[in-house]
């Protein structure tokens, strides 16, 4: 049976599946409106999740046949993976912001193996040894791209401008843009007062932008069409301190649970990102490849013990940190290095 849990005033949130993931579950939200029900993010595209979805809304007395409109947080297949599902049986809309929407776009696009090879590259060019890169390079070769995640996602019809108060009958949904996770990630906040009276400016749905005990995985964005320097390090932190600023009662993240005291958890995360950044200027006081610089990181576990797939996580938050030490001054490529090493700026 998919748990379901009731937030009052015509909010719930469904349980569903992640196959595989130590996360274990999203949090799909139902928000009752004028139209008919509209979900808020819809789990990953597989079948126990799709049969979780749809339990969850049975015993909500609904069918997914009933859904209105699907806003998505951010473009991951743990979020948007079923939205397709969902509009093929309901006809509802499917709203991302364009950031994200260009990221589908794009990934549905591709030639096979097209990713690959852009990633084979990139981790050279971080560092990574041979036997990191072996394995793209036969998955590229054997075509097993093509059952990754992602590949066919649906491409939402609705873009969702910052600050929009989104069209949704009978609610006051706005969206804030919160860029870092991903280039499009936002939160919407439901500026109604909190059903149960909480001190503060409504409730928000926070996606992956802010969860109570996770700090969510900050890496490179990648387009390899766009040379564009970004700095989503620091797009994450302003994101951050603005939502900190909201004054929300509580908050309905996608992972965990709900909980209240935003700005305290909004100081938690900065505090955690500037710790991190001061150990890694303290590593770079000799030159390190972004791989040397991930091996040397606190991470949930010894390097070793580290999976293949999530060390190459682990690498685009080394650089996505270097990245920002760099913007900032703190830090520097080491001149004529291959594959090129960073040091700590002086003084």
């Amino acid at each position: 049976m998919t748990r379901v849990t009731e937030h009052g005033g015509g909010v719930w949130s469904l349980e569903v599946p992640i196959p595989d993931n130590p996360l274990g579950n999203t949090l799909v939200h139902v928000l009752d409106t004028g139209r008919g029900p509209v979900l808020v993010d819809t789990g990953w595209d597989d079948p126990a999740s799709w049969k979780a979805l749809s339990d969850g809304l049975g015993e909500l007395g609904l069918a997914v046949a009933d859904v209105h409109g699907v806003v998505v947080t951010h473009h991951h297949p743990d979020h948007h993976g079923l939205s397709g599902k969902v509009r093929e049986a309901s006809g509802a809309w499917i709203a991302m912001h364009a950031a994200d929407i260009a990221v589908v776009r794009r990934t549905r696009d591709a030639p096979p193996g097209s990713w690959l090879g852009y990633l084979t590259g990139k981790l050279a060019a971080a560092g990574a040894p041979e036997e990191h890169l072996a394995p793209l390079l036969a998955a590229r070769e054997s075509g097993r791209m093509r059952t990754l995640p992602g590949l066919r996602a649906a491409l939402p019809d609705r873009e969702i401008a910052p600050g929009e108060l989104l069209d949704l009958a009978g609610r006051r949904l706005r969206a804030v843009w919160t860029p870092g996770h991903t280039p499009g990630h936002v939160c919407l906040h439901l500026e109604e007062d909190h059903p149960a009276n909480l001190p503060g400016r409504g409730r928000l749905f926070s996606g992956d932008h802010l969860l109570p005990g996770i700090s969510p995985h900050i890496g490179l964005y990648e387009d390899p069409d766009d040379a564009t320097v970004t700095d989503p390090l620091g797009d994450y932190l302003d994101s951050l301190e603005r939502v900190g600023r909201l004054g929300a009662a509580e908050i309905l993240p996608a992972h965990q649970h709900a909980f209240t005291d935003a700005p305290a958890r909004v100081r938690e995360l900065l505090a955690h990102h500037e710790e991190r950044l001061t150990g890694l200027l303290a590593l770079l006081a000799a030159p390190l490849t972004p791989w040397q610089l991930a091996e040397r990181m606190e991470w949930n576990r010894p390097w070793d013990e580290i999976p293949y797939g999530s060390r190459t996580i682990a690498v685009s938050e080394a650089e996505a940190h270097l990245r920002h030490l760099v913007k900032l001054g703190r830090a520097e490529a080491v001149a004529g290095s291959d594959p090129v090493a960073y040091i700590a700026a002086a003084g």
